[in-house]
């Protein structure tokens, strides 16, 4: 019984009695439609576990037969494929919203650093799931995507071989990637509920950048449930009409060909929310320079919290940085489109630069801008205390 109150007393707290800012938008919506992806995609991909062979002779059979012969089939692979897409659309507009308003520095450095981790365990998940219906996309990207750890130096090649399960992508491989692809949504769910906890703790931020519980707080309860509501039947009606409508558009045309290690596509691409990464790939012709700049995008959002300290959290009020972030969107935006088109020029030179541009706004150009803004910040504060006093 007292076990029973504990639990109803956290999820008052929770979803209730939580006080948040008075001025919070629509942005601060993403993270809920993102957790309710992620329940979406965990029912869904156990319901589908029941009947996916993970084996390459049946692999393709079974997601074939999922589709036309298990009833609701097609429903429940589609609401899969594509809330895959619609969770990375989520948790990018999340991060973005994140990043725009600078919401990953102190206190909420260590929410920031789980949500960096959510999302790379979200990618890895994600790989591993676009190889399970072993079509002739999937089967491709895996080979080359996983290749590209031979190129790390004295163990590169025994990693591949013990990923691979052998010395090429077979039966062993998919084996290992249907039981990683199982296993880490739940490791993710425990990441979320860790990630929301420690929110709670320092708790939300604002537009503004300055929140006081006392005084600019609401309860969480009715306002912002209700928003919560409003904002999920909008979801909702956007990703039905993917399902229902266009339930193959965000998919790759030959992933619905069985695959064959004798025939190699003319052009390999990766799912869509993959494409910046795989322009970053193919724009370097250095294998083990492009594993340390894969190592280093996501090192880059892990430091970003200790490289940028602003005094002032709104980036209405600074616009240089308003300029950074705004060129951070575009040119990840930009390197997806660059990494959807074929591995010919202009398209891989340009691809390099914007990769150049991308890695020195995040590591320099960013850092720089915000130390400027805190100088001249200080320095007006200075002439305005000069002139009251």
């Amino acid at each position: 019984m007292r076990k029973i109150k504990n639990i109803f007393f956290i999820i008052y707290d929770f979803f209730i009695s939580y006080p948040v800012p008075t001025n919070l938008s629509y942005f601060w919506n993403f993270g809920v439609y993102a957790f309710m992806c992620l329940i979406v995609q965990m029912i869904t991909g156990i319901f589908l576990g029941m009947y996916y062979v993970a084996d390459q002779v049946y692999a393709f059979i079974s997601v074939d037969y999922i589709m036309r012969e298990v009833s609701y089939g097609w429903l429940i692979r589609y609401i899969h494929a594509n809330g895959a897409s619609f969770f990375f659309i989520m948790v990018y507009l999340h991060m973005i919203r994140t990043f725009y308003y600078c919401s990953f520095t102190k206190p909420r450095q260590m929410v920031w650093l789980t949500g960096i981790i959510i999302f790379l365990l979200m990618i890895i998940t994600a790989f591993l799931g676009y190889v399970l219906p072993w079509g002739q996309m999937s089967f491709w990207a895996a080979t080359v995507i996983t290749n590209l750890l031979s190129a790390v130096p004295l163990i590169g090649t025994e990693i591949v071989i013990w990923l691979w399960g052998g010395y090429a992508v077979d039966n062993a491989t998919l084996t290992r990637f249907y039981s990683l692809h199982y296993l880490l949504p739940f490791l993710i769910l425990g990441l979320v509920i860790s990630h929301l906890m420690l929110l709670h703790e320092v708790g939300s931020n604002n537009k503004m950048g300055i929140f006081f519980k006392e005084t600019d707080s609401i309860f969480m309860y009715p306002y912002y449930i209700l928003k919560d509501f409003y904002g999920i039947i909008l979801f909702l009606i956007t990703f039905s009409i993917f399902l229902y409508f266009l339930p193959n558009n965000l998919g790759h045309t030959d992933n619905y060909i069985m695959a064959n290690p004798l025939v190699t596509p003319t052009h390999i691409v990766p799912e869509w929310y993959f494409l910046p990464f795989y322009a970053i790939l193919r724009s370097i012709p250095n294998k083990l320079i492009v594993v340390v700049l894969m190592i280093l995008s996501i090192i880059g959002l892990v430091i970003l919290p200790y490289l940028i300290k602003p005094d002032i959290n709104s980036v209405d009020s600074r616009p240089g940085s308003k300029i950074c972030i705004c060129i951070f969107v575009i040119t990840t935006i930009l390197l997806g489109w660059f990494g959807s088109q074929p591995a010919i020029e202009p398209y891989i030179t340009v691809s390099y630069y914007f990769t150049i541009l991308y890695f020195l706004n995040i590591f320099f150009i960013y850092p720089i801008i915000v130390w400027l803004e805190i100088f001249f910040y200080k320095k007006k504060l200075k002439k305005l205390e000069k002139k009251i006093h």
